[in-house]
């Protein structure tokens, strides 16, 4: 994961390093955190950080969380075409209300997301 910033949005991809779209995901995934250096994208491994994750199953890969300000805006599975994240991306930069999610254990990662180092 890379270190924290001070960004209002954060973009998480959930994967694992065994899985064969994640890893061709991956390169992917960091041009976008080049191409939108405001916000905070983290690579996260759901077997590394296991107990991070939990009691979160991810199933499906990429699992693609986005939430602003701790709040959780979308977190599913997006088939790895960086557009549609690009998209996901600028609709919750987007000044107005979102949807916020209700799931209280993906509150929970958010928030343990928001305070890792």
């Amino acid at each position: 994961m890379k270190p924290a910033a001070n960004t209002q949005l954060l973009v998480a991809c959930l994967c694992a390093d065994w899985c064969g779209a994640c890893r061709e995901y991956k390169p992917l995934f960091d041009s976008l955190a080049r191409k939108f250096p405001n916000v905070r994208f983290l690579w996260v491994d759901v077997e590394d950080e296991a107990d991070l994750i939990d009691p979160i199953e991810v199933e499906d890969f990429p699992t693609i969380l986005i939430a602003k300000d701790q709040h959780p805006l979308f977190f599913g599975t997006v088939l790895p075409h960086i557009e549609t994240v690009e998209r996901l991306i600028q609709d919750k930069m987007t000044v107005g209300n979102h949807a916020v999610l209700t799931d209280a254990a993906v509150a929970k990662l958010v928030h343990s997301l928001q305070n890792q180092p």
